[in-house]
């Protein structure tokens, strides 16, 4: 690139729409000029899958290779940094002391249970250093939740900020606990993080053989009903989508002609919680890959974001769909001008905010990620002129080790553009289920496929387009609704902020649609004009037919999700602003 033309310009000017020849030519300049991309095949618990051929065995080479970057800033929290050298460092300081100080070894299982601080991030890479396994708790739980996890996973040392050392400090004897408090100031702890790591001088990781199918994590699904499920991932499953992100970038940074999605200096805000996948992997350990900053943020308020991404120059922007959508406002005249990749992860982003998000940062591109807990994240990803040209589809599935179909109820590929249930099948597929082998039956096929409970239905050019989840549908007189589609259709108001729809139980059809909005700024919104407004676009039947105008922001689960099911509660404990059958 010429010195004279800047990396802003360079941006601007380059190409933001691919053929499919153009793409793969891109891929096979990367492969060519690494091995690390190159693919072979190999059997994983009796399936014959495509892998990276040459990718690390385990998750300690990823950090190690993150420390390669040096003193460059890693993690920013408030005014500390740390570099990604000394977070290699301080975690393997970690790995040591749980060794030499509570014998931790491989195959044993370390919980964290804290909010994001820079501690966790070391926590993580230490215990997955010595081979043993992590298992990220949600930091939104209580005491019961919390103990419902360690009884399931049989945690016995569990790093701790003071909230939730005073959730298990009561429950510790029965359990077996240690409790290890990280950072914040708080009494009853069998030790102090801070203290473990002065005791530790060794900067190197322990010597553990571990092997690629070796288990690393036990991730909790955040589920609003029931007990979460332990999701068991191994380290090759981490990896391939790790490698599978960098591939990706790496080919459209190649078919851009050296013009890199995240920029010259990359840098992501993280903004949502790290025990959920899309923290722990699309954002933190993706880093270590990319050498990207990560600023991290004690609390979410979109204010704050655009004060941190402005500080810190910070080129991408990872959340739920809710939270991209509120930077629009938050971010007033001075605008967000270092920001170049908006992506949302963890639901589908309605496709109106797509165009939005693009006319309000016009310096980058909106784009949208899909995966689970089960894929470790990976799926598809949609981005640049494909995700303008189609803002409701998920995009298309991640080359060159993963593939995306949909399927009939009977296990038949669906013809093109029928829904179906969409299922994953690549490397990144977790193990199964932590003590349910009956519920990992039933996701995993024999040959590798895992069911996602998600509907959908695939173009001709692959494009994936989430329609509900198969337990999400409201069903109303034998006719589907999606709630994606009625929701949807609700943000194409300019008045609504929030929106969430569910089923009304009904005595003659069943059930009937429910809607649920908290209105924009303050807006006026009157809930019998919405209905009105949403009517001109949705077939007569998808109508919602009780409209309720929030108070207040609605509730959201651990991973900023709305929490459906707290909020169909809470609304039909009340009469609807609006009601169709009233009427």
């Amino acid at each position: 690139m010429s010195e004279a033309v800047s990396y802003a310009e360079a941006f601007a000017n380059a190409p933001i729409k691919f053929t499919p020849e153009d793409l793969e030519a891109a891929a096979e300049r990367v492969r060519a000029s690494s091995p690390l991309y190159e693919v072979g095949e190999a059997e994983i618990r009796g399936a014959t899958y495509r892998v990276f051929k040459n990718a690390p065995p385990n998750l300690v080479g990823i950090f190690a290779f993150g420390a390669t970057h040096g003193d460059k800033p890693f993690i920013t929290f408030n005014d500390e940094t740390l570099s990604f050298r000394d977070a290699f460092a301080q975690g393997c300081r970690f790995a040591h002391a749980l060794k030499d100080q509570y014998g931790i070894g491989k195959g044993d299982r370390v919980a964290i249970a804290m909010r994001n601080y820079p501690e966790w991030c070391v926590a993580y890479m230490g215990v997955i250093s010595l081979g043993a396994v992590v298992v990220p708790l949600n930091a939104w739980w209580k005491a019961d939740e919390l103990t419902y996890a360690l009884k399931d996973c049989g945690a016995k040392h569990v790093v701790v900020d003071a909230k939730r050392l005073d959730y298990l400090k009561p429950v510790r004897a029965d359990l077996g606990l240690t409790l290890i408090l990280a950072r914040e100031q708080g009494d009853g702890a069998d030790a102090r993080f801070e203290d473990l790591l002065a005791a530790s001088e060794t900067p190197t990781p322990p010597p553990v053989d571990i092997q690629p199918d070796d288990d690393f994590c036990i991730s909790y699904t955040s589920g609003s009903t029931g007990h979460p499920k332990g999701v068991i991932l191994t380290h090759r499953s981490a990896i391939t989508a790790l490698l599978s992100w960098a591939y990706k970038v790496l080919t459209l940074k190649e078919a851009r002609g050296g013009v890199s999605p995240y920029g010259e200096d990359p840098g992501v805000l993280l903004g949502i919680p790290l025990f959920h996948v899309t923290g722990s992997h699309s954002i933190f350990m993706f880093s270590l890959i990319a050498g990207r900053r990560v600023v991290m943020m004690y609390r979410w308020t979109p204010q704050d974001a655009c004060e941190l991404i402005r500080k810190h120059e910070l080129t991408s922007f990872v959340g739920v769909p809710s939270q991209s959508y509120e930077l629009i406002d938050a971010a007033g005249e001075e605008g967000l001008p270092s920001l170049l990749d908006i992506a949302a992860g963890g639901a589908k982003r309605p496709a109106d905010h797509v165009g939005q998000l693009r006319e309000r940062f016009g310096g980058g591109y909106p784009s949208v990620g899909y995966g689970l807990t089960e894929t470790n994240a990976l799926g598809c990803v949609n981005s640049l002129q494909d995700y303008l040209d189609r803002p409701d589809s998920t995009g298309q599935a991640i080359a060159p080790v993963t593939d995306v179909k949909i399927f009939t109820e009977d296990g038949e590929e669906t013809p093109i553009g029928e829904v179906g249930e969409v299922w994953i099948r690549s490397p990144a597929t977790f193990r199964g289920y932590l003590n349910l082998p009956e519920e990992t039956a039933k996701a995993l096929t024999d040959d590798g496929w895992f069911r996602t409970g998600d509907l959908g239905r695939m173009d001709a050019d692959g494009f994936v387009f989430i329609v509900d989840r198969l337990k999400d549908l409201i069903i109303r007189g034998g006719e589907n609704i999606s709630c994606l589609e009625v929701e949807a259709r609700a943000y194409a108001h300019p008045s609504v902020g929030e929106a969430a729809a569910f089923s009304v139980p009904d005595e003659v059809l069943g059930e009937r649609v429910g809607l649920v909005v908290f209105p924009k700024d303050g807006s006026d919104l009157d809930a019998k004009a919405l209905r009105d407004f949403m009517a001109d676009d949705l077939a007569g039947f998808k109508v919602p037919e009780h409209v309720w105008i929030s108070p207040q922001a609605l509730p959201r689960l651990g991973t900023e999700k709305f929490d459906k099911r707290t909020v169909k509660q809470v609304a039909l404990h009340y009469p609807a602003s609006w009601s169709a059958v009233a009427d």
